[in-house]
Order: C-alpha cells, then sequence, then structure tokens
C-alpha cells in the first residue's frame, strides 16, 4: 500500500538525505501500519511529534497507536513550534 510521511521544521532531519528538500518520502506499507509505527520507524520522538495530521484531520496522541494508514493517505509531523 502506499502513502506518504511529511515532517517540518526540525524533524526533515530525520528524512533520508535525498527526502529532506521536499519534506516528503513516498512509503511502500503494510497493511494495518500506523502512525506510531512510522514515528518509530523513523526514530521520532515522541515530545517532538507534537501536530500529527492524516490529509489535514488532526490525530490526538491516544489515537495514534491504533490509527492505521489507508493507501494514499498523507501522514505530516511537525513539532512544537513557538513564535514571538
Amino acid at each position: 500500500m502506499k502513502a506518504a510521511l511529511k515532517l517540518y521544521a526540525s524533524l526533515s532531519d530525520y528524512l533520508p538525505a535525498e527526502s529532506r528538500k521536499t519534506n516528503r518520502i513516498e512509503l511502500e506499507l503494510e497493511p494495518g501500519t500506523t502512525v506510531m509505527d512510522l514515528i518509530d520507524r523513523y526514530r521520532l520522538p515522541q515530545q517532538l511529534c507534537k501536530l500529527v495530521l492524516i490529509d489535514g484531520s488532526f490525530v490526538p496522541p491516544e489515537e495514534r497507536e491504533a490509527r492505521a494508514l489507508q493507501e494514499g493517505e498523507v501522514l505530516a509531523i511537525w513539532p512544537p513550534i513557538a513564535g514571538g
């Protein structure tokens, strides 16, 4: 099954070097792969995965273990953002 992972700001450092310019990597996943599976696979620090969206819809922390990606979905993750 095909899906995509987009990592923003400092999290893009966890992508393969060739994907950092676009902040996106195309994935071939086994059915049932969850948000947390991908966070673990790319060794993303959970405390830095502040805003998690699938196709623009928020995935709260308590749903990340169970929420499986579907064909064609895009998982986007942002770290905490500070402004001033």
